[in-house]
């Protein structure tokens, strides 16, 4: 399940939009003791490469540690967006970017996040914006084409790059969590100070889960 905060912010703080962090003006960073080494470096010595030996245990707990970190930290947010569609990943963006200060949670019933969006409409791969939708693109840096002053459109030449390239930023955000593979089950809702029903969270579970509440076997 994740809740709304006991205390939510109405407004944002005077600092927020100044504090904004936008990851992909800065350089990946590099935590631990990774040897920063690039590819370039590596030229010429492929006899000499290896993988770093690793145990399974490991990753278990490398992977679980975070994962359920995650979720203790996200069982109360701020925002949570239902879909990594299109329409979920600009909205993640454009919030986590306006909004530092908010927690915001992506819950996405896929394995693969980014919904139908990785192709254009008929199955064709070109993504066709309507303007002023172009201003997004430049946002995001993401190119595409201009038909001629009287088109109300603009061209993205595969709908893959958007898709991808939102994604890509979304996910840099300090302030966004993506649960993909989680399915909402239920909202939660509760009675207002007007006596007002309204949405205040959701329920959540593991997609897999959800396709099979008859089969007990699934949770062998």
């Amino acid at each position: 399940m994740m809740d709304e905060p006991t205390t939510s912010p109405a407004t944002a703080p005077a600092s927020a939009a100044k504090t904004a962090i936008m990851p992909h003006t800065t350089s990946v960073p590099v935590k631990g003791h990774t040897n920063p080494q690039s590819i370039e470096d590596m030229a010429g010595a492929w006899k000499d490469f290896q993988f770093a030996p690793i145990r399974e245990s490991q990753v278990s707990r490398a992977m679980t540690r975070r994962y359920f970190a995650d979720l203790d930290k996200y069982a109360e947010s701020d925002i949570v967006i239902i879909g990594a569609g299109s329409c979920g990943l600009s909205t993640a963006y454009c919030l986590a970017k306006a909004r530092p200060d908010l927690k915001i949670a992506i819950i996405e019933a896929g394995v693969a996040p980014g919904g139908g969006a990785w192709l254009g409409g008929q199955l064709f791969s070109a993504m066709i914006m309507r303007k002023p939708a172009d201003a997004f693109l430049r946002e995001l840096g993401v190119e595409y084409e201009d038909d001629g002053p009287d088109a109300n459109f603009v061209v993205v030449k595969h709908a893959a790059l958007f898709t991808s390239t939102v994604l890509s930023k979304v996910l840099q955000f300090p302030n966004v969590k993506l649960f993909n593979a989680t399915a909402v089950e239920d909202l939660i809702t509760r009675t207002d100070g007007k006596g007002e029903i309204r949405v205040a969270g959701v329920v959540t579970n593991w997609t897999l889960v959800t396709m099979h509440h008859d089969d007990q076997s699934c949770m062998g």
